[in-house]
């Protein structure tokens, strides 16, 4: 076939046959949703990546999953919509345009806040441009039309749509309350943007006096900066030693101001002295502790970390370094009588790695118990969200139950502006979605929102909702699947369930799909400080997109972690060689063969029934693995059976007719050929785009582009499990006579003597009708075939099942050698025999398991019973016994 083997470069070369295709696809628009009523829906809002960088291998990973989904719903005949969209990530995005100022030499007020954000949507650009670049690179079928910010403009209107909503539902309200405050980008972080360290620390150990001078109470603190903002000192109730204290004054030492002694159950009476000082300010327990005995609470420290005017004479200086004076000042008064080395867990910022201080501050807050509650309702109903894998849901509803408020405030420039302004006479609160008419007597408040709180909303906010009647809102909200791996499942999947029930009254997805993190070879965690990282850019420059999408879809289970490495990037590499290699060669002997010239209704031989058969069953296994999002099985099927099945076996098989001179069966050779190889492209199309496209094009193919070719379906008048019996005693054949060969190092390439006993005439015939098989790949001199058949002595023999096969190998064989071989398979026949006969033995199995897997076991058992009973045969005879 001249003109394909023109097309089809001999070596397969991921670069060139990548270039140029993912603009083809886009020019074709093959990605774009229809809106094709006709259709059922099917949608995926991608993840939306940071515009802060580069896209990792975790990336890749995640959004390969999606394409695969995607891909194979759109050839199943969905309308598919696979959102793309980019997250403008407020704090980290802005510690990035700060530190490029400050390597120009300026810092962000230098600028103002307008030059500072202006200066930030440039970087925005810049970044989303790379970002999408990958994405091609990688080939994902985005529908570009409807790629989505969260800070354009349609979703800062959904944005505010949710505060005002939130805020007149009381659902939002501003309070006092123990951040978790980072000193050094000056803003205050969430919990999970805390990440405790173990560090070495001290317990210093102090004694209070008592205001009646009858004496001092002991407490220890690891923090003696705070000490300045102690209002009192707590024991327990019921503490024998310390009850008759509770109500009486200790003078609060260096400051000398008196603080009074309070009884609270949050005191552990085993721990330490069984005294606690109290710092409501600077503690989120004390801060608890404050508010039932409405204690003070005295902020002691400035945004910075710095001391400030209460702190006295330790005002100015940093916190760490009032520590070291403070310890000081008290060793010299005899207030601190012992310090003893520590191990404690320290929350760092995630962000900027100070550590955290807990700091009294007002910022909004969104209650979360009613939204929660709603969400944990949920997954009692048929219509809640199904984590996959389903283990996830715990985790999930452990977070739901033990919910705390979210503080949704940022001191930051760069997000959504909180939409609330302040009178600047009264101090009155004004929150709306446009600021109020008399806007020069009010000043808008100055914080942004977390940036979680935006694409908390992403599934509808892109869509067009606030506006119900947005026509992709109603056609493609709900979505079908989230793909996310299980560190982000409290930072984004549990707001996006409870913002979408509270706002949309559905669930935002059907299904979660939880990957795991990528590591490296030695499973460590992927990250600069190790330098183990790699670019997914680089892996695809050497090996090609197929070959890391393949990797990565099928290389673990749902909610695995992924380990990575080149040498299986490398094995995936051969894979789409081979895979190229065969298509090369089935598409040289087509001669000009049609779409509409494929006849599968010719004679067929036992390999060709053989083949459709297996193909049957890789479209119905892959498609129902698929459904359940076992990406790493359907790799395993995809490549065994175009590896071995297609490959090996059925291409070398397929030469017989090809090179010989029957038209007839030449024709139906190449129908079939054809026919394996289209349905074999597309069933791999979703995880091998690339590739799949070159050859499907190269192909007898009907329609524009394989991404929009039909997913095949299961013919079943194709299947022939009668073929599938002869061709597997055919393959276990060829196999054990090769096998035999390499052991007594006999090349293909020489010719020899075989015999093949039959067990009965039904195996003979079969092996009567296959033997042109037989001596095309055994290679014989002699092929003798029958059921009573003379064996010589000195032979080597293989057990299959139904027949045994003799090779005399006069001269080339050990007698010794041979028995002490087949004294090794006697025993592993042994082995296979009383394994299957426990099993049977076993009353357990034999109640529960199904009828049909019990007559398996059966068969196995009368299969292997042969084989043994021919095994102890053979070695009598070699022992002349």
């Amino acid at each position: 076939m001249e003109s394909n083997e023109l097309a089809m470069p001999t070596k397969y070369d991921p670069n060139s046959i990548e270039k140029g295709r993912y603009d083809w696809w886009l020019k074709g628009k093959f990605f774009e949703a229809q809106s094709d009523e006709k259709k059922e829906p099917y949608t995926i809002v991608i993840p939306p990546p940071n515009v802060t960088g580069k896209l990792h291998l975790g990336h890749a990973w995640d959004t390969t999953l999606q394409d695969i989904l995607t891909r194979m719903k759109r050839m199943q005949g969905y309308d598919v919509l696979w959102l793309p969209g980019m997250d403008h990530a407020g704090i980290a995005t802005q510690a990035k345009v700060e530190e490029k100022l400050r390597n120009d030499g300026i810092s962000r007020y230098d600028l103002g806040r307008e030059k500072f954000v202006e200066e930030t949507w440039k970087w925005k650009e810049e970044y989303a441009e790379h970002i999408r670049q990958q994405w091609s690179k990688v080939g994902l079928g985005l529908d570009y039309s409807r790629e989505r910010f969260t800070l354009d403009e349609g979703l800062s209107k959904a944005v505010r749509e949710v505060f005002v909503s939130l805020y007149k539902k009381d659902l939002i309200y501003r309070g006092e309350y123990i951040i978790n405050w980072d000193p050094s980008t000056k803003t205050a972080l969430s919990d999970i943007e805390v990440i405790y360290k173990d560090v070495q620390g001290a317990f210093y150990h102090m004694k209070y006096p008592l205001a009646d001078g009858s004496g001092h109470i002991e407490v220890a603190t690891t923090r003696p900066e705070t000490m300045l903002g102690d209002t009192a000192v707590a024991v327990h109730p019921e503490d024998d030693r310390y009850k008759h204290l509770i109500g009486k004054k200790a003078i609060l030492p260096i400051v000398g101001r008196e603080i009074a002694i309070v009884g609270d159950d949050y005191v552990d009476m085993e721990f330490g002295s069984g005294a606690v000082k109290i710092t409501p300010a600077h503690d989120p327990n004390d801060f608890e502790v404050g508010n039932r005995h409405n204690l003070e609470r005295i902020l002691v420290m400035n945004e910075d970390g710095t001391m400030n005017d209460r702190a006295g004479k330790y005002k100015g200086m940093d916190r760490f370094e009032c520590r070291k004076q403070i310890v000081k000042d008290l060793q010299e008064e005899g207030i601190l009588f012992k310090i003893e080395e520590h191990m404690h867990s320290v929350g760092h910022s995630e962000r900027s790695g100070a550590v955290v201080e807990p700091y009294l501050s007002t910022q909004w807050f969104v209650k979360m118990q009613p939204l929660a509650d709603e969400a944990i309702a949920l997954q009692e109903k048929e219509e809640k969200v199904n984590f996959v894998p389903d283990r996830f849901e715990k985790t999930y509803l452990r977070w739901m139950e033990n919910i705390r408020d979210w503080c949704i405030s940022r001191q930051l420039w760069w997000g959504h502006r909180i939409p609330a302004w302040y009178h600047k006479e009264t101090g009155e609160v004004y929150v709306d979605h446009e600021p109020p008419a008399d806007i020069e007597n009010w000043e808008q408040d100055t914080d942004v929102l977390d940036t979680w709180f935006s694409s908390a909303l992403w599934p509808f906010s892109t869509m067009g909702w606030p506006d119900t009647d947005a026509v992709d809102y109603k056609r493609f909200y709900p979505t079908a699947a989230l793909v996310t791996g299980y560190d982000i499942i409290f930072f984004w999947v549990s707001r996006m369930i409870f913002q979408g029930l509270e706002f949309t009254g559905e669930r935002p997805f059907k299904d979660v799909l939880i990957h795991g993190l990528v590591r490296d070879e030695q499973g460590r965690k992927m990250s600069k400080s190790l330098g183990n990282g790699v670019d997914p850019m680089d892996v695809i420059d050497k090996y090609g997109a197929d070959s890391l999408r393949y990797f990565l879809s099928t290389g673990s289970s749902p909610g695995q972690d992924l380990r990575f490495s080149i040498e299986k990037v490398e094995a995936t590499w051969n894979f789409a060689n081979k895979i190229w290699n065969a298509s090369r060669f089935a598409l040289m002997n087509m001669e000009g063969l049609t779409f509409d010239e494929i006849d599968l209704s010719g004679e067929k031989s036992v390999a060709d029934k053989w083949i459709l058969t297996r193909l049957n069953e890789t479209i119905d296994t892959v498609t129902r693995l698929s459904d359940r999002y076992e990406f790493g099985e359907v790799g395993r099927v995809l490549y065994n059976f175009i590896w071995d099945d297609f490959c090996d076996w059925y291409i070398e098989m397929a030469k017989l007719p090809l090179y010989a001179d029957d038209e007839a069966a030449k024709k139906t050779t190449r129908s079939i050929l054809a026919y394996v190889l289209d349905n074999t492209m597309r069933l791999l199309h979703p995880f091998m785009p690339f590739i799949t496209e070159e050859i499907w094009q190269n192909l007898p193919h009907h329609g524009e582009s394989i991404t929009v070719a039909k997913w095949p379906e299961v013919n079943a008048e194709l299947t022939d499990s009668e073929a599938s019996a002869e061709m597997k005693l055919l393959v276990e054949m060829i196999r054990s006579v090769r096998n035999i060969r390499a052991e007594v190092n006999t090349p293909l390439s020489k010719k020899i003597k075989m015999i093949v006993k039959a067990k009965d005439a039904g195996v003979l015939g079969t092996l009567e009708k296959n033997r042109s098989y037989i001596e095309r790949f055994c290679n014989p001199e002699e092929l003798v075939l029958g059921i009573d058949v003379p064996t010589p002595d000195k032979a080597m023999s293989a057990v299959v099942t139904g027949a045994e096969i003799i090779l005399p190998l006069e001269g080339l064989i050990n007698i010794d050698e041979e028995i002490a071989r087949l004294e090794k398979e006697l025993d592993k026949w042994n082995k296979e025999v009383e394994r299957v006969q426990k099993k049977l033995s076993n009353e357990g199995f034999v109640k529960k398991a199904p009828e049909k897997v019990i007559e398996e076991e059966r068969a196995k058992e009368n299969d292997y019973l042969e084989k043994k009973s021919i095994v102890e045969l053979r070695i009598k005879e070699l022992r002349g016994e």
